[in-house]
Order: C-alpha cells, then sequence, then structure tokens
C-alpha cells in the first residue's frame, strides 16, 4: 500500500460537481493499493497516517502526528500511485490490486481510520473525481507499508 500525503489548511474530493467529501486542516492522502495488501499493510498504514510527524508543535517544528494536532482526514483511492514507472513512457499496473480487492482493502482503511479520528471524510471509489486542495507548507511525504 502507498500513501501520497499533503498537509492542507482545507482539501475537497468531487464526482460529477458534488462534493462528496471535504477536510478543513489535516491531511489528504491519496491511497493505491497493490496486489498481495492485506490487514497488515492496512495497520501499518493507518498508524503511519496518524501518527507521521509532520504537524507543526508549540515551537513552530514538525513534531505532531494527525491524532494529536486533532485535523481531519481525507482518504481517496487512486490505483496510479502503485503504478511501475521505471521503464519507458506508459505506466504499468501488474502491481495494482483488481478493483474488487482494492475496493474491500481501502473500504477496510476507511472503517479503520473512522474507528479512530472524529474527521474522516473519503472520495467515492472508482469514480472520476476532481481533489481540490491547499497544501500547507508544501508539505508532501511519500508513504508504503
Amino acid at each position: 500500500m502507498k500513501a501520497l500525503i499533503q498537509r492542507v489548511t482545507r482539501a475537497a474530493v468531487s464526482v460529477e460537481g458534488e462534493v462528496v467529501g471535504e477536510i478543513g486542516p489535516g491531511l489528504l492522502a491519496l491511497i493505491g493499493v497493490e496486489r498481495e495488501d492485506a490487514t497488515k499493510q492496512i495497520e501499518k498504514m493507518l498508524h503511519k497516517l496518524l501518527n507521521y510527524r509532520i504537524f507543526s508543535d508549540a515551537g513552530g517544528k514538525m513534531n505532531l502526528g494527525l491524532a494529536v494536532s486533532g485535523g481531519g482526514l481525507l482518504l481517496v483511492s487512486q490505483f496510479t500511485l502503485v503504478a511501475d514507472t521505471a521503464k519507458g513512457l506508459r505506466p504499468g499496473f501488474s502491481r495494482g490490486a483488481s478493483p474488487e480487492h482494492g475496493e474491500r482493502i481501502f473500504g477496510q482503511l476507511v472503517e479503520a481510520a473512522r474507528t479512530a479520528l472524529p474527521q474522516v471524510a473519503t472520495g467515492r471509489f472508482g469514480a472520476d473525481m476532481q481533489v481540490a486542495l491547499v497544501n500547507d507548507g508544501p508539505v508532501t511525504f511519500m508513504l508504503e507499508s
């Protein structure tokens, strides 16, 4: 599982012009599910999403995780994150999960996040989504589990 995370002041995801998920300050996480992902990867990724220290403490240092900072979490499925881009000019998706497996794993990640945080929003799995955000910093990291 891979996640491209961005610290945001706000973020929203829309489908066909309708906002389906939005947050204020917090973390936008674009999530890519791989073929072999299972409960272990979900647990590891959730731990990183909640605790990766990218929010400022009272001294202005990136020293706090999302769970401590109190921000929202916007989870958006994005299968293109698992693409193999090492060779050629066309991405390969052999490492990506099937749509059924990807939706199941992504759904389990969302459920687990909702038990841990009060504000969790999502996009719509498999939909053509438009994501709008204001990256705070900018602060962006790639996480893997």
